[in-house]
């Protein structure tokens, strides 16, 4: 299964980071709104979830599994879907309900060969991504943005709510706007 190389930058100012991603060279991509559903593999194991993701440019069906909170921490199995709601109907007739359903919005960036997503979710403070082929890379892009790797977190989104004193795992409906009765 694939590692996934990547960190997170908490409490970011995005207009700031935008501006150093560019002046080192980086491309900016594109801002969308991302929507996903969440599901349980095994109900009280927060380490294995499936993912069902709509980033506006594709859609995904992932297993992440997390090994621990490192940079070098989740394996991540993933397919290509073409339809959002008829997955989840999919995945509802194999007994998969989802837990949440989620939003966030996100500017991607390119930077040499990693990934850069500036991600902005409902509650908290806005956070970065970067994404690489390794562990080094990963801390050379942070390291030219003017971060070092001691603020850098290979945690999860769950985990970086814990933070700000708020359980993600009771949130089933995380949007920017509250729905609507």
């Amino acid at each position: 299964m694939p590692i996934e190389h990547e960190a997170k930058i908490l409490d970011v100012d995005a207009d700031i980071l935008q501006k150093r991603i560019l002046a080192e060279g980086g491309h900016k991509h594109g801002e969308t709104l991302q929507r996903r559903y969440v599901y349980d593999i095994a109900p009280g194991d927060a380490t294995r979830w499936i993912r069902l993701r709509d980033t506006g440019r594709e859609i995904t069906l992932t297993i992440k599994e997390i090994l621990h909170d490192g940079i070098d921490g989740t394996q991540e199995t993933e397919v290509a879907v073409d339809d959002f709601e008829a997955t989840n109907a999919i995945l509802a007739k194999l007994g998969y309900q989802p837990k949440a359903y989620q939003e966030n919005k996100r500017v991607s960036f390119t930077l040499d060969d990693a990934e850069i997503e500036i991600d902005t979710w409902p509650r908290i403070p806005t956070y970065a991504e970067i994404e690489a082929e390794s562990k080094e890379q990963v801390i050379a892009i942070a390291a030219r943005l003017g971060y070092s790797e001691d603020q850098l977190t290979g945690e999860n989104t769950t985990k970086v709510y814990a933070r700000y004193g708020i359980d993600l795992s009771s949130i089933t409906d995380l949007r920017f706007t509250e729905p609507t009765a």
